[in-house]
């Protein structure tokens, strides 16, 4: 057998192993469902509004001109776009009108900046956030001077404007993360990129929101698949890594 051809039966097998291994791994990180199948999803109310927010995770190379709801170009190709598909397949009934709002590059208070046209005037009645990254990474490669208490703290204040202006809707806090073994992942980035995560956290229990550990899930990911199935860069999740990402998004929401 040629060279290539054992590259292509290795690469089928790790991705078959990989996207097999999807459920153990939301399994053995999350905790298990309370509830009955037909009752799951009652957060989601008749006609209600879905907004995902964030940097480029959320982004996925959407196109911002269309900016379009349940439109898939206007998804990009992440888990924002696997998510809202499964929702819209899952509960054709609710007539959900889903939103991606996320921009690469994205810090906390670039989502401030933009928070009135990008998040309520839309009136979500569920709100998902994944931002925290760039907070950390721009600042270790010297393109920002920000810390994680402003992180933490700017973080908090668009919690509170958003909660103030909206006082009904359902928060989903995701985690920042990254995968160990990822090509931007150098030494001292986890340990470094730790407080922003626990931050995060910090905050999804100060506002009694949903969370989503992704973090968590992409460290168990690695004892089913190298970190290159996942994410080549260790930040931005491969096809893989974001049916994975999607997949914890739809097990935490109620």
């Amino acid at each position: 057998m040629s060279l290539s051809r054992r590259r292509f039966f290795k690469r089928a097998v790790t991705q078959t192993a990989g996207i097999a291994s999807i459920p153990m791994i939301l399994s053995a990180t999350l905790p298990k469902e309370d509830k009955q199948e037909k009752d799951r999803f009652s957060m989601f109310d008749d006609d209600g509004i879905v907004l995902f927010q964030g940097d480029s995770i959320t982004d996925a190379g959407r196109n911002r001109e269309r900016q379009l709801p349940n439109d898939a170009g206007s998804f990009g190709n992440g888990y924002a776009l696997m998510a809202a598909a499964s929702l819209l397949k899952k509960l054709p009934a609710k007539n959900l009108t889903i939103y991606n709002r996320g921009i690469s590059g994205n810090k906390v208070y670039q989502l401030s900046d933009r928070w009135n046209e990008d998040c309520l005037d839309l009136n979500p009645d569920v709100l998902s956030i994944l931002i925290g990254v760039n907070d950390y990474w721009h600042k270790r490669n010297g393109k920002y001077d920000g810390t994680v208490e402003i992180y933490e703290n700017d973080y908090r204040a668009l919690l509170e404007r958003t909660k103030e202006a909206l006082p009904d809707v359902k928060l989903v806090i995701c985690e920042p993360f990254s995968v160990t073994g990822g090509s931007a992942i150098g030494d001292g980035w986890q340990e470094e990129l730790k407080p922003y995560r626990k931050a995060a956290k910090k905050l999804s229990t100060e506002f009694d929101t949903l969370f989503v550990p992704y973090h968590k899930i992409f460290r168990k990911a690695l004892e089913h698949a190298p970190a290159a199935y996942w994410s080549g860069d260790g930040v931005h999740p491969s096809m893989a890594g974001a049916q994975l990402m999607a997949g914890a998004w739809l097990k935490v929401v109620k």
